[in-house]
């Protein structure tokens, strides 16, 4: 049974309800301030929803490797064992900080490719940058300069440096970027966590985001390429390593050439399927809410594929018991 003629039947909804159960999951304990028993309620109920699947499915983004996580980890096969094979990268509740907090733009994620078609990336931090569609290819370069990246889109839009608007991640280790950046003459948009949905919104007019720039985790990296495969944009990445171990991670992976930079299709290829569900509210999605009687609650959910390039929007009530 191939990927492909199943592709719409199968997973295009179907992996919305994943993500919805991730999100509600999750939700019950925004705000409580603990991350770690919101984001294992979110593993447990994607766990399942995948294992309801006719898939045969191999974890290549996960929830780290197998000594490191008890389910959801790197090369775990989920899925009822009976149909086609697939590549699968999550993360069940990106932006784990945000939620315990009850902040915006955490996500329940997931991406579904053809097997072998996602970079099976190590739990390393990873250089990014990332624009929206509409640019010839390579407009944007890490080897380049932030002033002379910022300056290529700006020009690209018609506009003038100062409209610019550059989305980072607000980090230590990004001091020298955002004083970079403001040198520039652009302004600098800073997120607390979230960095899928903030390379995400460089593809939303309505956030006004131009350009991501900054280093992040790389599965993560991987998650947003998919995103982007489905909706337009480009994304550049550069694995970067802060010790030994971390270098061996990636050999460990297959990984040779740790200097290498990965394009859009050198993470995410051939089909993908890209879903999300808002667990807090957000700039492209909602969060989970109860409705005015308080027995259901409601969800706003994306999915996207690449080969038809449709994207959908669903929104859901899903009883509370």
């Amino acid at each position: 049974m191939s990927f492909e003629s199943n592709l719409d039947r199968l997973f295009v909804l179907e992996l919305v309800r994943v993500t919805e159960a991730a999100a509600v999951s999750a939700a019950k304990l925004v705000g409580m301030g603990d991350e770690k028993a919101a984001d294992a309620a979110a593993v447990d109920a994607m766990r399942d929803g995948l294992n309801a699947l006719d898939i045969q499915g191999r974890i290549v983004i996960g929830e780290g490797e197998r000594d490191e996580a008890p389910m959801l980890f790197i090369g775990e096969e989920v899925g009822t064992g009976q149909g086609p094979k697939v590549d699968i990268a999550l993360d069940p509740l990106e932006g784990t900080t945000i939620a315990a907090k009850a902040m915006q733009d955490s996500l329940a994620v997931i991406a579904l490719s053809e097997e072998g078609k996602m970079l099976n990336a190590p739990d390393v931090y990873m250089d990014k940058i990332a624009v929206g569609p509409g640019f010839p290819e390579g407009i944007v370069d890490l080897d380049k300069t932030p002033a002379e990246n910022i300056k290529a889109v700006a020009d690209a839009k018609g506009r003038a440096v100062s409209d610019m608007l550059v989305c980072i991640l607000d980090r230590p280790r990004h001091a020298d970027l955002i004083k970079q950046v403001r040198e520039s003459g652009a302004r600098v948009k800073l997120i607390g966590d979230g960095d899928v949905a903030g390379v995400i919104a460089t593809t939303n007019p309505d956030t006004s985001v131009d350009i991501y720039m900054g280093s992040g985790g790389a599965p993560e990296g991987v998650l947003a390429a998919a995103a982007l495969r489905c909706i337009g944009g480009q994304i550049q990445g550069r694995l970067t390593f802060r010790n030994d171990d971390e270098r061996a991670r990636a050999r460990k992976w297959g990984i040779e050439d740790l200097d290498r930079k990965y394009s859009t299709l050198d993470m995410a290829s051939g089909d993908v399927i890209f879903a999300a569900t808002g667990v807090t509210d957000g700039t492209m999605l909602r969060g989970v809410h109860t409705t005015a009687g308080g027995d259901k609650y409601t969800t706003d959910s994306v999915v996207m594929r690449s080969k038809s390039g449709t994207v959908r929007w669903v929104k859901g009530e899903h009883n509370r018991n």
